[in-house]
């Protein structure tokens, strides 16, 4: 914010502010005094090289590069962040809507950008440097409001402020970042002037290169829970980049601080009279110690010390002034008015200001930077006052300019025309005091009495005109247009009688477009029938006699059933037969079942079961004494895999007898071998063999001892084994075990040998950790065939039997998903009618789904009828005759509002929502809220990530209450329950329960233990990372400990370690100590490892309570891992040796995460090329010995010399093999063609031989596991990922066993990866997040690669649940390799989101509520979805306020709606609707396609080429349409820079729209923010005006003064009207309801607490500002793709991997296709030049996709 002389070109002293919209940078203005401005006066070129070549890399290297992402994410108590406080002050005085020297309106749009990010759980602290104070003296206004800035800050906010740092390039900095590490900072890459933009600049690449993210201001937005920006992710070429020019940057800082205090030396003397700013300071310190010190108010204060300050100044005779001392004191005493005004003026008065359009001349813009400066001095002496109690609340409001501007006006053109307005006795009494201070420090010159406040004659204002009133003519009021509409009545009845309606003979009813009836189901003219979003879907489905087409089907299902058999162990099929009957409850408690008479029949069967089952034990039998004596001589040969063995044996074993046996005989060998390897030579033997000791010990106890297995003698064998480990005490607590004291001593002295050394309980806890028993039921449930469910698994079976809801949290892995097939084996038994509907969040969730049931369930259905159905955007298979149904959220939504499928939906009898977190993500959370609100059925709610699940159960419970009340009264009123059918019960009503329990469970069955990986001198070391490592002291104090932050046994007793080592004098140290804890504890269980760690928890939290606080700060320190500082290159170079670390470690296989695509696949073809080095090092005789080979040339000449061979030998031998075909094959001659034949043959199997040996792959040169696999099953999945693209490396990359997988591979090769990788074959994968939402790809290990902005706490937990396998892996494995401690941290303490609704409406959807409510069969039911969509938001769950806002937002969308056409007063869809709602993923693109199409823009553009065929267009025209088409679909903006980037086959930057298409475009946006502006009005009332009153973050209140009786107040704010829906900080500056016509001015104007943001508007802006006004371009890559049908050119000019370009040009090709058929549906005419070019242009773009 600046004076109006910052805005006067020719009238200030520096360069002009950019406040409205970007000046050019070649506008220098002249300085007031005639000298020039300040300018960079470099002593050498090399500086302004270096800085040049720092500006070139950000602003066309990195800028165009950066990402749009969500900022805040997922943290919530943990993220810490930067503000730049320079860019916030720039950001906010740059506001379109701030009008100069607006202080308070200033500060208000200061607190309400930090409140959107503090409201959303930001953590941050804000800069500003010392030395930054030099950019603004040429601006002395600037400089005074950023001193009252940082003080607010300071003073009356609880953000942290830093203002200690001289500079970004100070060592302090520097540490202050290595202490805190911020994950990024928010700055501005363009400053007020040249100057600024380098000092920004070299903060940003400082600041990357120190591993700190960048995120731009001036692209900043943000929604309901988010905010957005562009983000620069740091990265080792910023490293690199800026210690090159470190020395010349120091250098270059230092020149440019120079130049700018000679800037300030020069404005100083300009303004004052004196260079020195330390004299003038001075002269300020001296008027403040003659100030009498009895006024509280720092506004007075402030006012009183600069004013006199000033009027001194103007006696000075060196001064350079124009005005004389009487103009002086003229505008002194009014602006002493004006503060007055300030102190007694309520801020609701002061909001009805009247706007005045005249300027203060250039005199009085001089006498204003004066002011200002001396104000700046001021401040900065009231910094260093520390003995004074200041109040320091009103320095948000020291001045108002607009307000001094009206007094002056007052005193100019109506004062002297006789129009005497009294200020008022308080007013008055107020003034004077001020004045006599002024005049008592101003003693050395008479400055004249108080009255009258202006003598001179002398005009300060020029172009004179009456105050304006803004906006009062131009705000309308009219009413709503009447509906006849149950559903507007029922919805918003309410409010409908506040609202003012138009009559029925208004011009505005009467002049209503008059449209045809839009059916939704046949064409209002021809009659013919229409398609909607599900008949446009492709489908896999002809008729039945199409031989080619069941083929397809056949070849799809067996595939499903191979690819289900990959995701679980074998083939699980299993047939269902529908029960006639109906259904019984499936499982009863035999505690609580009663005792019934078993039929003859009954008995023989039990016999018959018992008989068989001691004939299984017998041969159980017989097969142990065979297997007995290999499996003992299998574990003393190697421990692991014997015992391995062992397992096996045990898992297929149904009798308890012989386990038993087999675990003794186990027990005896491992002691046998622990006895002789122990204490060879002083050493304790390998610890692996006790721990494999005593797991058999603790398998015998738990599972055999209660069963009355265990005799005497065996438990003498564990008796003896645990003395002979040295655990004496165990011993002897066991049944039958009776020892003398010296017995026990004798035997102690024998086995000293032998004994570990250590107590049982921390030998458990420590080196069995992973190992310890889990308690499991033992009772299987009779509904569960594969495995025995746990306690809250048997929980969520009983709720499908009571056909009821839940929400279901469990971590990752834990067996949640179970009760999803259990429910949908209940649909199937029931019957054939029943469908239940499996909705998953992506479509490779939805086919894995699918596979599963093809491998789980088998039924045999009526003609017609398929057990499982597919429906995704681009795929449907079997959707509406399937049973089950598996889907993405955005496809059920289609078919739920779709008023023809309604018969279907009313038999769905479950839903099932997998992963409902993402009810909070970025895009399409409002679908899942429509359809958990839509649903009548019961619903299961799975999830493994979320915070607050109460929260989500409450109000789901709420909508079940709405539909148990809306289905009792439709029972009532109608048969709409029965869908039609009389006499019979529909199975809807049977059994229904509306309760929705909530689950939880937070164990994992599988531990976890974290790693950080650091590079040293050529070697990886693995360091184990404790998790407590990642808290603090203030976290503890503040928050306690992480829910979900468990610690393994081992973990537990290395923190009692660390606080014993901590804490010499710990009175606790011996009652916790494990030995006295678990006191002769022979089996420690999970269960009580988990009671040990939540009691040391407990005490650390004591610890902090009590006042030991560096007691437990050191035990943190200390469990903190010491590791060596690894470059990134170092890390990523050396990748495939960590990679080959693992693999010794024997810890694959391994998930590697990384988010970004490229690096993902060069990741996994670096560790290929890595093995193929190895062994072509191998076959020349050589060793890697695990450092990376230097003679990269050499190994790729041989690598290429090797693969022309192998060509050459493939080609002799089909060469061969052609030529023995010609030869007969009679046997009954030898003739001289049999011997050549034998010959070629001979040779041919030596190449054979020989190709095979070359192509031979050494066990140690491949990663794959060729056990789990055969060749068939390779070749099977190898051949269906044949014409995948690449398939060749993907096949190359597979054979070594690595592979990658993300978003942008087909299918077919990420299905292939997946099955692998399940098998065990593959054991290297590097991925995305894609694997992060419920893919079933468990492994050993998950290695976190790189640090990014997407790794936030939700992805951190998704992605580090995938390690350890159930059944296989009791630890899993997550490794840091090269993410900053800080972050890791984080990502540990962090806590997931909590889920918070986001708004739900659009216009869209409204009209597809609408289409659904009138044109669905049942009316009532429609009506009942309807409106639990629209009374159900989570957003407006608890928020009564919210709901209202909803209500009006719902009814002016409605409006909108009735005005253009699409809907008629009685709520019926007309005219275009159709093609609205087709294209509701596009909403407001699909309604502005219509505008163009009503006003005949595309058949002006469509012209057929006159040379050509009559119906083919032209390129031109082709070019022009998509042009028009790329500006309304698939928009992507990038970052508003100057780039001199060279683009070689794209134009990147689209062009603007045609005009005709421009001036319809703003025909439509002046309709909509006409028609939202009164909503924003009306909807105002809905604002909580106490806090409207109030800053947004500081709370202060400024509305809480009495309005003073003074005339002239009143006068000077008479503007009533137009101002009640803006913000009265806002109307400040003039603003009025006029600004909210505008949508980039919404944001900024609006009542904050009303919850409306301008993006629920749909206006649709063809071209997009940022907060500077510059514009941002749109990337061009549609048409771009358009005319040169390049993927590789979208990467290389675009910017867009080949990829993601691929999917978004779908996007784009099936909105064309959607845009295509609707019109060829709608139009009459069969020749249309527009459905033809639509046409045209479709066939075009898919053939050009389909190339590439």
């Amino acid at each position: 914010m600046a004076s109006e002389q910052s805005l006067k070109q020719g009238e200030a002293s520096s360069k002009p502010i950019m406040l409205k919209k970007k000046k050019k940078k070649e506008e220098v203005p002249a300085r007031k005094d005639g000298n020039e401005p300040c300018s960079l006066d470099f002593k050498t070129t090399d500086l302004q090289k270096c800085m040049e070549e720092i500006t070139d890399f950000i602003c066309n290297d990195e800028i165009p590069k950066a990402e749009y992402v969500s900022l805040l994410n997922d943290y919530v108590e943990s993220e810490f962040f930067l503000i730049d406080g320079d860019s916030l002050f720039i950001t906010c005085a740059s506001d379109t809507t701030l009008q100069p020297g607006q202080n308070l309106h200033f500060f208000y749009l200061v607190e309400r950008f930090l409140l959107d990010l503090t409201s959303k759980g930001a953590k941050f602290v804000i800069v500003f440097f010392k030395d930054a104070e030099y950019l603004y003296f040429q601006n002395p206004d600037l400089s005074s409001l950023r001193r009252a800035l940082i003080m607010h800050l300071k003073n009356n906010t609880e953000i942290p402020i830093h203002t200690e740092f001289p500079n970004c390039l100070e060592d302090s900095w520097q540490s202050f970042l290595e202490e805190n590490y911020p994950y990024f900072l928010i700055i501005s890459d363009e400053g007020l002037d040249e100057m600024q933009t380098n000092f920004f600049h070299l903060f940003i690449i400082q600041t990357l290169s120190n591993k700190v993210n960048v995120v731009l201001t001036l692209g900043q937005e943000s929604d309901v829970i988010r905010v957005y920006g562009y983000h620069i992710h740091s990265a080792y070429r910023h490293q690199i980049f800026f210690w090159k020019r470190k020395a010349t940057v120091k250098h270059y800082y230092k020149t440019l601080i120079e130049n700018l205090k000679e800037c300030r030396a020069k404005v100083c003397l300009s303004l004052s009279g004196c260079s020195n700013m330390d004299v003038l300071a001075a002269k300020v310190h001296e008027k403040f110690s003659q100030f009498k010190k009895d006024m509280e108010d720092l506004r007075y204060i402030i006012c009183i010390i600069t004013c006199s300050m000033v009027l001194e100044m103007r006696t000075q005779k060196y001064m350079n002034t124009t005005l004389t001392l009487q103009e002086t004191e003229d505008l002194t005493r009014m602006y002493c008015l004006s503060v007055v005004f300030l102190h007694h003026l309520p801020l609701e008065q002061r909001a009805r200001i009247r706007h005045i359009d005249d300027c203060w001349k250039k005199e009085v813009l001089r006498f204003i930077q004066q002011h200002k400066l001396c104000e700046f001095l001021v401040l900065g002496h009231l910094t260093t006052q520390t003995s004074w109690k200041m109040d320091f609340s009103t320095l948000p409001d020291l001045s108002d300019t607009l307000l001094w501007k009206n007094i002056a006006f007052y005193y100019e053109a109506e004062n002297v025309a006789g129009f005497d307005l009294n200020l008022g006795t308080i007013i008055s009494k107020d003034y004077e005091l001020l004045w006599r201070h002024i005049t008592a420090l101003s003693e050395s010159h008479d400055i004249g009495s108080s009255f009258p406040l202006k003598i001179s004659s002398c005009c300060f204002l020029e172009k004179k005109s009456s105050p304006s009133k803004k906006g009062i003519t131009s705000l309308l009021k009219p009413g709503l247009i009447p509906m006849e509409n149950s559903i507007v009545n029922k919805f918003a009845g309410d409010i409908l009688i506040d609202l003012s309606f138009l009559k029925s003979d208004d011009p505005v009813v009467t002049s209503l477009k008059k449209q045809k009836d839009f059916d939704e189901l046949r064409h209002w003219h021809s009659g013919k029938l229409l398609s909607d979003d599900y008949d446009r879907t492709h489908a896999d489905e002809a008729a039945p006699k199409d031989p080619w087409v069941l083929r397809n089907q056949q070849k799809r299902q067996s595939f499903m059933q191979f690819y289900g058999q990959s995701l679980e162990e074998g083939n699980l099929s299993k047939t269902i037969v529908a029960q006639v009957d109906p259904p019984k409850k499936a499982y009863a408690d035999p505690k609580k079942s009663k005792t019934v008479q078993k039929t003859k029949a009954e008995v023989i069967i039990e016999e018959n079961k018992k008989r068989r089952k001691t004939e299984e034990e017998k041969k159980e039998e017989r097969q142990w004494a065979t297997l007995s004596v290999s499996i003992q001589t299998k574990i003393k040969e190697n421990m692991t895999s014997g015992i391995k063995y062992l397992e096996d044996f045990l898992k297929k074993c149904q009798s308890t007898s012989v386990k038993c046996s087999a675990e003794l005989a186990a027990m005896n060998v491992c002691f046998s071998v622990w006895t002789e390897n122990s204490r060879t030579e002083g050493k304790i033997g390998d610890l692996n063999i006790a721990v494999e000791l005593m797991r058999r010990i603790h398998s015998l106890i738990v599972n055999y001892d209660h069963l009355n297995l265990l005799k005497e003698t065996e438990f003498q064998q564990i008796g003896q084994c645990l003395l002979t480990l040295g655990f004496d005490n165990l011993a002897t607590s066991l049944k039958f075990i009776k020892v003398s004291e010296d017995k026990k001593k004798e035997l102690k002295r024998k086995s000293s040998k032998y004994a570990l050394g250590m107590g049982s309980s921390r030998f458990q806890l420590q080196y069995m950790s992973h190992f310890l028993i889990r308690d499991e039921r033992k009772d299987p449930d009779p509904r569960v065939q594969h495995f025995i469910p746990d306690t809250w698994q048997r929980e969520l079976l009983d709720i499908v039997d009571n056909n009821e809801s839940a929400v279901i949290v469990a971590p990752t892995s834990s067996g949640k998903t179970y009760a999803s097939y259990y429910c949908m084996e209940k649909i199937l038994r029931d019957g054939n009618e029943g469908v239940i509907v499996y909705v998953a969040p992506t479509k490779a969730l939805v086919n894995q789904v699918s596979a599963t049931i093809y491998n789980r369930f088998n039924k045999v259905l009526p003609g017609g009828l398929a057990i499982c159905g597919v429906f995704t955007r681009d795929f449907r298979y079997d959707v509406l005759n399937s049973q089950i149904l598996v889907t993405v959220p955005q496809c059920l939504e289609i078919l739920l509002l779709s008023p023809r499928r309604q018969e279907w939906a009313k038999k769905i009898r479950y839903v099932i929502f997998d992963e409902v977190h993402c009810l909070g993500g970025e895009i399409g959370a409002e679908v899942w809220e429509h359809l958990l609100v839509m649903i009548r059925c019961p619903f299961l709610a799975l999830s493994a990530t979320i915070s607050n699940p109460k929260h989500l159960a409450e109000w789901l419970q709420s909508v079940k209450v709405y539909w148990r009340n809306t289905e009792t009264e439709l029972a009532k009123s109608s048969s709409s329950l029965l869908g039609g059918a009389k006499g019979k019960k529909s199975a809807r009503v049977q059994n229904i329960s509306y309760k929705v329990k909530l689950v939880i469970h937070g164990e994992r069955y599988n531990d976890l233990e974290k790693h950080v990986c650091s590079f040293n001198r050529g070697e990886f070391t693995i360091h184990h990372y404790h998790p407590c490592a990642a808290l603090t002291v203030d976290h503890l104090e503040r928050y306690g400990f992480p829910l979900d932050l468990s610690l393994s046994p081992r973990e537990t007793v290395i923190l009692y370690d660390t606080m014993v080592k901590s804490r010499k004098s710990w009175p606790k140290a011996n009652e916790l100590d494990p030995e006295v804890f678990f006191k002769d504890q022979i089996v420690i269980t999970k269960t009580d490892a988990r009671r040990y760690e939540t009691k040391l928890k407990e005490e650390l939290e004591m610890w902090i309570t009590n006042g030991n606080k560096n007691k437990a700060k050191a035990v943190l320190a200390l469990l903190k891992p010491q590791l060596t500082t690894s470059s990134e290159t170092d890390m990523k170079t050396h990748f495939p040796h960590f990679v080959e670390k693992l693999n010794q470690m024997n810890k694959l296989p391994a998930l590697f995460f990384l988010f970004d695509v490229k690096g993902v696949e060069k990741l996994a073809e670096e560790v290929c090329t890595f093995l193929e080095r190895k062994q072509s090092l191998k076959r020349s005789g050589q060793h890697t010995e695990g450092k990376p080979s230097s003679k990269k040339d050499s190994h790729a000449d041989k690598q290429s010399s090797r693969s022309k061979n192998i060509k050459k030998m493939e080609k002799r031998a089909k060469k061969i093999e052609k030529a023995t075909q010609k030869f007969p094959s009679d046997d009954t001659k030898f003739t001289h063609k049999d011997e050549k034949c034998f010959v070629l043959e001979a040779e041919l199997d030596n190449i054979t031989k020989h190709l095979d040996k070359l192509s031979e792959i050494p066990p140690d040169c491949t990663y794959a596991n060729w056990q789990t696999v055969d060749n068939e099953f390779l070749e099977k999945v190898f051949h269906r990922a044949r014409f995948v693209r690449n398939n060749q490396a993907l096949k190359k990359l597979v054979l070594r066993g690595i592979g990658y997988h993300h978003t942008s591979v087909e299918k077919k090769a990420r299905q292939v990866v997946e099955m692998l990788f399940r098998k065990g074959f593959i054991q290297v994968v590097t991925a995305t997040g894609t694997l992060a939402l419920g893919i079933n790809m468990p492994c050993k290990s998950v290695v976190f690669v790189q640090d990014s902005v997407y790794l936030d706490a939700l992805n951190y937990r998704q992605m580090s649940g995938r390690a350890g396998r159930r059944g296989q892996d009791l630890l899993g494995n997550i490794y840091f390799l090269d993410i900053p401690m800080p972050k890791i941290q984080k990502l540990i303490k962090s806590n997931v989101p909590e889920l918070r609704g986001q708004f739900p409406l659009s216009i869209s959807l409204i009209l597809r509520l609408m289409l659904l409510a009138s044109k669905a069969d049942d009316k009532k039911d429609a009506e009942a979805k309807v409106l639990s969509i629209l009374k159900h938001s989570l957003l407006s769950f608890k928020q009564p306020r919210a709901l209202e806002m909803l209500k009006l937002y719902f009814l002016f969308s409605l409006q909108f709606l009735v005005k253009e056409g699409y809907v008629d007063r009685k709520g019926n869809t007309t005219g275009f609707s159709g093609l609205v709602t087709h294209l509701h993923y596009h909403e407001p693109s699909n309604i502005v396609l219509v505008e163009f199409l009503v006003k005949g823009l595309f058949h002006k553009l469509c012209e057929p080429s006159k040379i050509k065929r009559s119906n083919v267009f032209s390129s031109d025209v082709m070019e022009t349409l998509v042009l028009v088409l790329a500006h309304l679909f698939g928009r992507r903006f990038l970052p508003a820079v100057n780039s001199g980037r060279k683009f070689y086959q794209s134009k990147v930057f689209l062009k603007d729209l045609p005009k005709d298409f421009a001036d319809a475009l703003h025909e439509y946006n002046c309709k909509i923010e006409e028609n939202f502006r009164q909503f924003l009005k009306i909807v105002s009332s809905l604002a909580d005006m106490k806090q409207e009153y109030k800053l947004p973050l500081s709370k202060f209140d400024f509305s809480s003064k009495k309005q003073p009786d003074s005339p002239l107040a009143s006068h000077l704010m008479s503007c009533d009207e137009g101002r009640t829906a803006v913000s009265p900080f806002v109307c400040l500056s003039g603003n009025t309801e006029i600004d909210l016509f505008h949508a980039e001015t919404v944001d900024s104007v609006i009542l904050h607490t009303i919850g409306i943001k301008a993006a629920n508007i749909p206006v649709f802006c063809s071209k997009k500002y940022d907060r500077k006004g510059r514009i941002m371009p749109q990337n061009a890559y549609i048409l771009d793709f358009y005319k040169h049908g390049s993927l590789v050119a979208m990467e290389q000019d675009n910017g867009i991997h080949e990829g993601e370009a691929y999917y978004l040009l779908k996007d784009f090709s099936l909105a064309l296709q959607a845009i295509s058929v609707s019109l060829r549906e709608l139009c009459d005419n069969e020749v249309d030049n527009v459905v033809l070019a639509f046409e045209q242009l479709t066939t075009d773009y898919w053939s050009k996709l389909e190339k590439v």
